[in-house]
């Protein structure tokens, strides 16, 4: 019988070999597992899984039942090979999701944002180029994180200014054309890369210090530890970095400033609609609809434009 760190690696190949990335869920199982390994426990029980999901406190119970589920997941398949598995059951901490409302950046937030992202110490600065230009890359495009951390350097064409982004969100592709100023800024960053790291470990466009690429967690957490830098964050005074704005709200800043502007230009918004969702690579226009109804500004532009119609008539 094979043990539960060996299990865990199998697993994860297995899931890999599926199509799956499963980048973050197999650094947080290996947590759950350490976790195992201090209470003494050979085999995985719902009572210890429960009591590390719910370890993170101020937190939703969404991430609770989040982390619950992916134990669920592992623990489904090591039952085949150990009996005394117990799987927690799917209602444990069954949560309704709710989508966070979007923090919309100010441009003096982004300018701070990216001065503090220059200032990330690492050993030859690539650290902080790589942060700045991924922030500006955000804020630029729109780009969901995993798509621009995903982007290899064949996918962006410098000569053109084209982003090819492939195999997203619901397996869809599509090309971003970026702006003049924005393809600028990313072929300064490749000649800067290229002469800061110049053994390459990856094929990706933003790479980590080390030259390989970029992983989620750990962008995720730096951003964070940048924006509780520039006071967008409370300072915890613990290892948690708080509440506050996410990577993914430079792409609803994007969009909201898209739809902002076609409202005060006068623009048929219902009209202009499905080729922002086309851009950002929604599968459906409704999702893009979401934005009316997060943000007061947008949702007061839209009443006044429909009061303005009904007027008309």
């Amino acid at each position: 019988m094979i043990n539960l760190r060996d299990g865990l690696t199998q697993y994860v190949a297995l899931r890999r070999a599926l199509g799956t990335k499963l980048q973050e869920p197999a650094i947080t199982l290996g947590r759950f597992l350490d976790f195992l390994e201090g209470e003494e426990a050979e085999f995985i029980t719902s009572e210890l899984a429960l009591r590390w999901a719910m370890q993170p406190q101020g937190v939703q119970r969404a991430t609770w039942a989040r982390r619950l589920g992916m134990v669920r997941g592992f623990a489904a398949w090591f039952s085949t090979i150990d009996d005394r598995t117990e799987v927690p059951p799917r209602r444990l901490l069954a949560a309704r999701r709710r989508r966070n409302k979007p923090h919309i950046f100010t441009e003096q937030e982004i300018r701070r944002l990216m001065a503090q992202a220059g200032q990330l110490a690492s050993p030859t600065g690539l650290r902080a180029l790589t942060y700045t230009t991924l922030i500006g890359l955000l804020t630029a495009t729109g780009l969901r994180p995993g798509e621009a951390m995903a982007l290899d350097r064949s996918d962006v064409d410098l000569r053109n200014g084209i982003l090819a982004i492939r195999q997203s969100k619901f397996g869809k592709s599509r090309f971003v054309p970026v702006t003049e100023s924005t393809c600028a800024a990313l072929v300064y960053y490749a000649k800067q890369r290229d002469k800061l790291c110049s053994r390459r470990r990856s094929e990706a466009f933003l790479v980590s210090e080390r030259g390989a690429r970029l992983q989620g967690y750990t962008a995720r957490r730096t951003f964070a530890t940048i924006s509780c830098m520039v006071g967008l964050r409370p300072a915890t005074g613990t290892r948690r970095v708080g509440r506050g704005p996410r990577l993914q709200d430079f792409r609803h800043c994007f969009a909201t400033r898209k739809l902002v502007e076609w409202y005060r230009a006068g623009l048929d918004v219902g009209c202009e609609l499905p080729k922002l969702a086309t851009y950002l690579g929604h599968v459906d226009v409704a999702h893009t609809y979401w934005y009316l109804e997060a943000v007061p500004e947008l949702l007061e532009l839209a009443t006044e434009r429909l009061a303005e119609a009904s007027a008309r008539r």
